[in-house]
């Protein structure tokens, strides 16, 4: 019996660093692609030519090496990706501009970020960083927020506590401390806990690229929870982890409070997911200089550099496939016309559930491998947004480079549990969770292009159903009703608000407007209005479900990128267009990526050094 075992441990190790070091296809960070920074470009019909280049049969390029599905930016990415091996592609995007949840919009003069407010892990060559400058060609800046970085508020405004989050891996925990004396161990073994989650992402990753017998064998055997703590303890509950690190119920809400960034209540959270989260943020968080529409427009010249291009208002309605239930193209609606485009792969950012509920015929829909993946995840919490646009600069209205956290109470579970299972009419007047930042006061180029002017970006969630009555009026004109219930929603959030920032005064606000889960599902083609992609809860979390919702679907050609394929978010999303582009490239591009981190290091280190 000692032998079977040492054999299958042999032939474990083997298949384990051959799947971690493979690299017998074509690296795109096999050179250092940074370029000197050139002047940035402010003139928005300049960007336009880039960003919103409409779909029209000419402009696709001819002998396509692959069709993508959405310019978000797992798909952006993944483009640039397969561009910087010389591949040829065509990026599709429903919308009339490109980025997905990186574009930007203008209304009366202010322009808004929809997806984009802060983003961690991009200090000097660490591998995210250099990553994302390969993938621009070292063009996209980014500014540091201050420190604190996030505000944690409390209560109502009779008893209003602020908790500050310090970016830092020893003054996060200082500051902490401070807030909350006694409470020493908790806040270690919180930290302690977070980081040793985080370490252990390394085999979600593997899980998606190593074969299927293999991903089997490590999760019907537990060696999954085994190898990964991450997995360990991926199946408990952010709420029952943190309750039994304190009975402090301020400090509780302050450990869960980013909860918010992936959709999900404590109690239905992974201890693991959330983990991911605090890690990415704990040296530092950044905002893109110039806006989050930046990110895009530095990635498209490299997909057409390679041949390609990003063509917007090209809604894909179905993809093409053979009698062999090959992949080899999209149809594309352009007007009532319907437009085949070919090539021989294909890739979705669209999410698990557009791609194979919408974009598939009915009998591939009906396979079930396809039904297999489909049981395994659930729609996303649908997203509330508020766009506020205010005459006066950051220090006149009190804004900073910084987020708040606002919550009626610490007793996170049983807010959001009653705010979404209420009568929306009655929730409308009590949001018991808004997160509220400026782009405008993150972003230096901002005076210079918008003087005297600012905006806040505000975000909740709010259920699809509450709006889907309306879901196919006319966008613009939804009819009175959608708007007085929008209304209602406006007018408790902007309680709050005013009283958080007493310098915002109503004469101040030149723009307000509300987006919906319905006004998602227009603009990014979210299927229930969610903005993290299919739901986060405990359950997307288990190796099974890991192990099977890969790059690579049941279908022959056809590969799914972003955020359904690994976590939430513009981190989770690039992680999801890496791991697609290592099943299609055949190497492990997150080792490429911290190979090329750690050559820029030492390089520069060398530089110094003579």
């Amino acid at each position: 019996m000692w032998v079977a075992v040492a054999i299958i441990c042999a032939a474990l190790i083997a298949f384990f660093f051959k799947y971690v070091f493979s690299s017998s296809g074509p690296n795109p960070f096999e050179a250092d692609t940074r370029e000197a920074l050139k002047p940035m470009v402010h003139n928005r019909k300049e960007k336009n030519k880039v960003l919103k280049q409409g779909f029209v049969a000419g402009k696709v390029p001819d002998n396509l090496d692959a069709i993508v599905i959405g310019s978000g930016i797992g798909g952006l990415g993944l483009a640039v990706l397969l561009a910087k091996v010389g591949k040829k592609v065509l990026v599709l995007e429903q919308h009339d501009r490109a980025g997905g949840c990186c574009h930007t919009f203008t209304e009366k003069g202010f322009e808004f970020d929809v997806g984009i407010h802060y983003i961690g892990d991009l200090q000097d060559h660490k591998p995210f960083s250099c990553m994302l400058d390969q993938m621009t060609n070292g063009q996209l800046q980014w500014e540091p927020l201050d420190n604190p970085y996030d505000k944690v508020v409390l209560g109502p405004p009779d008893n209003r506590r602020v908790y500050p989050i310090y970016s830092g891996r020893t003054r996060f925990p200082e500051e902490l401390k401070k807030c909350f004396p006694g409470e020493e161990k908790a806040i270690d073994e919180y930290l302690k806990l977070v980081k040793k989650a985080g370490r252990g992402i390394w085999l979600l990753a593997m899980l998606k690229l190593c074969p299927i017998p293999l991903a089997k064998f490590l999760v019907f055997t537990g060696l999954a929870q085994r190898l990964s703590f991450f997995f360990k303890i991926a199946p408990r509950s952010l709420t029952d982890v943190v309750n039994e690190l304190t009975e402090n119920k301020d400090l509780r809400a302050v450990f869960t409070y980013i909860f918010g960034t992936y959709g999900n209540m404590p109690k239905d959270s992974s201890f693991a997911m959330h983990s991911l989260l605090v890690a990415h943020y704990l040296n530092g968080a950044w905002y893109p200089k110039g806006g989050a529409t930046e990110i895009a427009y530095h990635m498209i010249p490299i997909i057409e550099k390679a041949g390609g291009a990003v063509l917007a208002r090209a809604p894909v309605n179905r993809i093409l496939f053979n009698d062999s239930r090959e992949a080899y193209g999209v149809s594309v609606m352009k007007g009532q016309e319907e437009i085949h485009i070919h090539a021989p792969m294909v890739i979705s950012n669209a999410g698990i559930f557009n791609t194979y509920q919408k974009l598939l015929p009915k009998e591939l829909q009906a396979m079930p491998a396809i039904q297999k993946q489909l049981s395994l995840m659930k729609n996303g919490e649908g997203g509330l947004s508020i766009f506020l646009g205010l005459n006066g600069t950051k220090e006149e209205l009190g804004l900073k480079a910084d987020n708040f956290w606002i919550f009626t109470e610490n007793n996170f579970d049983e807010l959001v549990e009653n705010y979404l299972n209420g009568k929306r009419e009655e929730s409308a007047k009590s949001v018991p969770l808004l997160f509220v930042a400026s782009p405008s006061a993150k972003d230096s180029t901002w005076e210079e292009r918008s003087p005297g002017k600012s905006t806040l970006s505000l975000v909740s969630f709010a259920k699809y159903e509450w709006f889907e009555e309306w879901k196919d009026c006319k966008v613009t004109n939804r009819g009175p009703d959608y708007k007085d219930l929008k209304q209602i929603f406006i007018d408790s959030i902007l309680d709050v608000l005013l009283d958080v920032f007493p310098k915002i005064t109503r004469d101040k606000i030149e723009f307000i407007e509300a987006g919906t889960p319905i006004t998602n599902t227009h603009y990014i083609g979210a299927p229930k209005g969610e903005i993290y992609g299919a739901d986060h809860g405990v359950a997307r979390f288990s190796p099974e479900l890991n192990a099977t919702v890969r790059p690579q679907t049941p279908l022959k050609n056809l590969y799914i990128t972003g955020q359904d394929v690994f976590v939430c978010g513009f981190a989770g999303a690039l992680a999801g267009a890496l791991t697609c582009g290592s099943v299609i490239l055949n190497r492990n591009l997150h080792m490429d990526a911290i190979a090329l981190a750690k050559k820029t290091k030492f390089m520069k280190s060398k530089l110094k050094g003579e």
